[in-house]
């Protein structure tokens, strides 16, 4: 599913609410979630999971075309947890 196809489904299911709506609330949730983490935050969302940040070391990596070496700069990396309740979902058996 895309962004788009979510916006589509929430509109479709909330009758009270147009698709313009529906766009800027999920704009205004991702735009948070966004921001927290780039404050070096934490966003936990019971019985879904957790995002946070990981940091990653600067490193020597290669151009797999031309194989010369370069070098990659520390970074941080979005990292994301899932809960109990989404993980018992998707092992189902």
């Amino acid at each position: 599913m895309i962004r788009s196809e979510l916006v589509q489904n929430l509109a479709e299911q909330h009758d009270g609410l147009t698709y313009g709506e529906v766009e800027r609330i999920v704009d205004i949730f991702f735009s948070e979630i966004t921001a927290q983490l780039a404050n070096g935050g934490r966003v936990e969302l019971r019985g879904f999971g957790a995002f946070t940040t990981r940091a990653r070391d600067a490193r020597t990596g290669r151009n797999p075309r031309t194989g010369e070496t370069v070098s990659i700069d520390a970074k941080k990396v979005p990292f994301f947890k899932p809960g109990k309740e989404i993980r018992e979902r998707l092992n189902v058996k």
